[in-house]
């Protein structure tokens, strides 16, 4: 009996204890519930919900005229929310009223599944209640409007479950003009190009949306929550559409006629260093040709263009002038145990310094150099310097290769270093630089910054301008550059571009042809680097144009007039015709038929019109208060009209209104005769005028 009692005793006890358990979690409960309820449930959020980055509408990028460069197109991924309010009520009427429409509207629209292929991935995405369920991806603007007018789409959100992201994709309209130079705006990797440099204008402002975990791990928006992002700013460049059109393609031509490596081409404004086009094609591995480098802004050995250079220091420094005479050594010149080679074989020996140029001579180059700075050779480098060539142009383009104007106390210099830069070996420079150089020269010795944008804009207003920066006022004396100017356009005239002047206007340039290195395999494949640097008009310098190609190996046409010219000519050609401003010239023969009469002085009619059009005149508008204007030279010349108080005036040659005016302020009553301009007149110039006369004044 005691042990019964003893369990009964225990088992009550138990009873007990069970009993306050579970009244102590049924406490808890409520105490969680009612008490603590808002922190754990704000905490289960913070576990299934995150805010991820709302990407902001990147910026822009223009041509100079207004064109878009790059731009970002809007997509859309199309997700259904099928325990969506308006999807799940009782009688479930609005899905099975509309799934039939809504599957053959999408196969119309996309044409990729049949209207039954799409009623049943539909059902299965209802069937599973999946409130994140992907129905497309990456479909266009247009496509995204037909799309929400849609049956249960057209309900929204709510009530149809349709749910809509946004997202953008960066399209160059023009595809391969001025690619690399535009740049790529790229997620998993740098950008490049303009994209990268003006990024920080163009990307905008990053803002914010709260995200909701759900099924499967994937996230969907929660309404209401977004932190709007700050669309990025526009880039307006100086780049043409057309120009950048012209010198592509003149590019392409030669690179695939010649099936050329690399090559590029620069157009340069010349008064104010913008670059108004910038080409850049390399052979891909099946042979056709893209914008895969900037190789504009690629460091390399110039070649023979850099004689410009050493023409500056030998002429600045005193030492020579156009006509000091040289010794071409026949093209060969042995020099410390190396040879120096003229590109083109001749049997020239002594002949001036403007020949040795416009022949592309390296031994005269070579010798000129080595004879003034051999014992001072720092002093052809501080030279160089001062031309800023040894400075990074400061072009608004990452990666700018770093040029190098050696010195003796580079660990490469030799006993033939000297003589080989004065020709364009052992320095290094980017075909910018030579840009750069060669714009001075045509603007009159003034160093222009290159630049590839204008202006940052947000709706069209500017909130940062560029504008042309000088680098240097004069990079040489007056003297030196019309000499400079002279041999320029010599070697279009009777040098090495011969071949490529033009009866319609004038042009100045230098060519190169250069051996250049390949790796390990050094000069043995024979690959030359062809160039052609110059400026036009040559009488009134606009554009400064470049080309650099890099020739395969053993090619058969390899030099700088024959693969680099003909693209400069093409280029310059076109823009000849299209953009170049020219003078107005005047055709006459100085008879009547061209006199015509008009007030002169301080704000004259004529000064207006001469302004206006464009006229070359000769003459002072302002000693008369009439003059005549008559065509002389191809000019307009003025000449004062016979005015004397009291006498008559003569109009004859003029206009009828002319006429009039002076006619009738003399005090004279006037017979008009004919129409067009006055052939005679009845009293004759400078007679006495009497009270209240008449003058008949006969026209034709």
């Amino acid at each position: 009996m005691e042990i019964k009692k003893d369990i009964l005793w225990r088992s009550y006890l138990c009873l007990i204890g069970m009993g306050i358990f579970a009244v102590a979690i049924v406490g808890r409960v409520v105490f969680l519930q009612q008490v603590e309820g808002n922190y754990w449930r704000n905490m289960s959020d913070s576990l299934h919900t995150a805010y991820m980055d709302l990407d902001a509408d990147r910026g822009t990028i223009y041509s100079e005229e207004g064109r878009m460069l790059s731009t970002s197109i809007p997509y859309f991924d199309i997700r259904i929310d099928f325990k969506a309010d308006g999807l799940q009520d009782k009688k479930k009427t609005v899905f099975k009223d509309n799934i039939d429409s809504l599957s053959r509207a999408l196969a119309n629209l996309f044409m990729d599944r049949s209207a039954a292929d799409y009623k049943k991935i539909l059902q299965e995405g209802y069937k599973e209640k999946d409130r994140y369920f992907l129905l497309k991806r990456d479909i266009r603007f247009d496509q995204y409007q037909q799309l929400r007018t849609f049956p249960m789409f057209r309900l929204g959100r709510n009530k149809g479950g349709l749910i809509v992201e946004t997202k953008n994709k960066r399209i160059n309209p023009f595809k391969l003009l001025a690619n690399r130079t535009i740049g790529l705006a790229r997620t998993n990797s740098q950008n490049v190009g303009l994209e990268n440099t003006y990024d920080a204008f163009l990307s905008g402002v990053t803002g914010k949306r709260l995200m909701r975990r759900i099924a499967g791990g994937t996230y969907m928006p929660v309404e209401g929550y977004d932190i709007e992002p700050e669309n990025g700013k526009d880039v307006i460049t100086t780049l043409d559409v057309n120009m950048q059109d012209i010198v592509e393609t003149a590019l392409m031509r030669m690179m695939v006629q010649n099936e050329c490596v690399h090559g590029t081409a620069i157009l340069m404004e010349v008064k104010t260093g913008k670059i108004k086009a910038i080409a850049n094609l390399g052979r891909q591995p099946d042979g056709t040709y893209w914008e895969d480098m900037n190789h504009a802004i690629q460091k390399g050995e110039p070649g023979s263009t850099f004689k410009l250079a050493t023409m500056i220091a030998l002429l600045e420094d005193g030492y020579i002038t156009p006509n000091t005479m040289v010794d071409l050594n026949y093209g060969r010149w042995p020099i410390n145990r190396r040879i120096v080679y003229d590109s083109e074989p001749h049997h020239l020996t002594n002949v001036t310094v403007k020949r040795a140029f416009e022949r592309s001579s390296n031994v005269g180059m070579a010798k000129l150099v080595y004879q003034y700075y051999a014992k001072k050779p720092n002093e052809f480098s501080a030279r160089l310097r001062k031309l800023h060539l040894d400075e990074l142009t400061g072009i608004d383009l990452l990666g700018e290769g770093k040029p190098m104007i050696k010195t003796t106390a580079n660990k490469s210099w030799s006993a033939t270093t000297l003589p080989w830069m004065a020709f364009g070996y052992e320095v290094t420079q980017t075909p910018m630089h030579t840009a750069m150089l060669y714009n001075a020269v045509a603007n009159g010795g003034r160093m222009m910054k290159p630049y590839l944008v204008n202006s940052i804009q947000e709706y069209g207003q500017p909130v940062k301008n560029f504008e042309p920066v000088i680098v240097a006022d004069s990079i040489c004396s007056a003297k030196t550059l019309n000499a400079l100017h002279d041999m320029l356009e010599g070697v279009v005239l009777n040098g090495t571009a011969a071949k490529l002047q033009t009866p319609y206007y004038r042009f100045a340039g230098k060519t190169g042809t250069a051996l250049i290195a390949d790796g390990k395999r050094g000069y043995a494949d024979k690959i030359y680097q062809s160039s052609f640097a110059g400026y036009f008009p040559a009488d009134d310098p606009q554009y400064t144009c470049v080309v650099v190609i890099r020739n395969k190996p053993h090619a058969a046409k390899f030099y700088g007039g024959t693969v680099a010219g003909p693209v400069f000519r093409e280029v310059a050609d076109k823009l000849y015709a299209l953009a170049v401003k020219k003078p107005r010239y005047l055709a006459g023969n100085g008879g009547l038929d061209s006199m015509m009469a008009m007030k002169a002085g301080k704000g004259s009619e004529w000064k207006s019109v001469a302004a206006t059009l464009g006229l070359p005149y000769a003459g002072s508008l302002s000693s008369s208060n009439w003059v005549t204007a008559d065509v002389k030279g191809n000019k307009l010349a003025f000449e004062p009209v016979k005015q004397q108080s009291g006498t008559v005036p003569d109009v004859k040659g003029m206009g009828l209104k002319d006429a009039l005016y002076l006619l009738e302020n003399a005090g004279l009553r006037v017979v008009i005769r004919g129409a067009g301009k006055v052939t005679s007149q009845s009293l004759p110039g400078g007679a006495n005028i009497g009270k209240e006369q008449t003058i008949i004044i006969e026209l034709s």
